[in-house]
């Protein structure tokens, strides 16, 4: 066996001690910031079962204390009041008709991702992994259907070249497949690129949905809907990301580049009404880069983060019927938010 040259296997060596010293370096910060955030004082809570009992929103804590990514759910009509928790961490979440769709991370020797849809009793009863970083998911209103979306590469939708995968399931476990296997429809015709993508599903129903698709080649995103007996995806506007349905089905809300400042796009959240075909943009905050939840037929629900208090979030509302009515503090201290009534 030959033997390699002295000065190589120094270098070798000090190689080695610069990479484990780096590997060690980012562990033991995850694990200060972890345990910093672990020691804050507990937020209070009260019983989840008298909560769940009524009309609430669940959603995901970032207060700083032990419960930081817990599901926690506080009564609709006192959003301020005290919390109550689960014991389960979630990424991203949302409810419907007695399930939850959960995307996590689960940090080990090697950190992975998974989506878990979860029953009332907060029992898992499916789940499968994601390429990548969690970043959307949505139920369909009659929980039948669960569309989830994750990084493949990139970690924001302000990152230049970021690629994501978004597939629908059956809360069954049936995998109706990535919808970049499905066809793509603009101005009537088979869109192809290799580059095409697409991100945050709103469910309508079971059949219809709303989607974000893009291509960068083409240098374009659209609003668009998708058939999931069909499996097609039709472009229904050009412009605008991460669609949300209203209740009623009559809105969309999405959020849409207002204007661009040293390099860097300004956004807003716009509202597009579909009997009318009219937009109506509403500039938010610095940071909106969320997908809409709607508190009801009048009021958005977004989330932006604490630029003074990294991994803390807020969770605003806006009344989207009353000229110049100003964003209002709706949930501090809180991610992802889903309305259950």
């Amino acid at each position: 066996m030959r033997r390699l040259p002295p000065r190589v296997v120094a270098l070798v060596a000090i190689v080695a001690v610069v990479v484990l010293g780096v590997g060690a370096y980012v562990w033991s910060a995850a694990r200060t910031q972890r345990a910093a955030t672990e020691a804050a004082p507990s937020v209070a809570s009260t019983d989840l079962a008298s909560v769940l009992d009524g009309p609430y929103v669940l959603f995901r804590n970032t207060l700083p204390g032990a419960q930081y990514g817990l599901v926690a759910a506080v009564p609709l009509d006192d959003p301020a009041g005290t919390r109550a928790f689960t014991d389960v961490a979630c990424d991203r979440l949302y409810h419907a008709e007695g399930l939850t769709s959960c995307l996590r991370t689960v940090r080990g020797v090697a950190t992975t991702f998974e989506a878990v849809v979860l029953d009332e009793q907060w029992q898992e009863v499916q789940s499968w992994p994601l390429p990548g970083i969690p970043s959307r998911t949505r139920l369909s209103p009659d929980g039948s259907l669960v569309a989830t979306t994750a990084f493949v590469t990139g970690h924001s939708y302000a990152q230049v070249g970021f690629s994501t995968e978004t597939k629908i399931h059956g809360t069954d476990g049936t995998d109706l497949g990535s919808l970049e296997s499905w066809t793509f429809l603009v101005d009537g015709e088979p869109f192809t690129a290799a580059d095409r993508n697409f991100w945050g599903v709103s469910f309508v129903d079971d059949e219809l949905f709303y989607v974000t698709a893009a291509s960068q080649s083409a240098d374009t995103t659209w609003i668009a809907t998708g058939s999931v007996s069909e499996r097609t995806i039709t472009a229904l506007r050009a412009g605008g990301e991460c669609p949300s349905v209203s209740p009623d089905s009559s809105l969309v809300a999405y959020k849409k580049v207002q204007r661009v400042e040293d390099a860097q796009k300004v956004w807003a959240y716009a509202v597009l009404d579909l009997d009318s075909s009219d937009e109506t943009l509403y500039p938010v905050t610095e940071g909106c880069d969320d997908q809409i939840e709607w508190l009801d037929d009048s009021t958005i629900l977004y989330g932006l983060p604490r630029a003074d208090e990294p991994g803390t979030t807020d969770v605003w509302s806006l009344d989207i019927t009353t000229p110049g009515a100003e964003p209002q503090l709706f949930l501090e201290g809180a991610w992802s938010p889903s309305i259950v009534r």
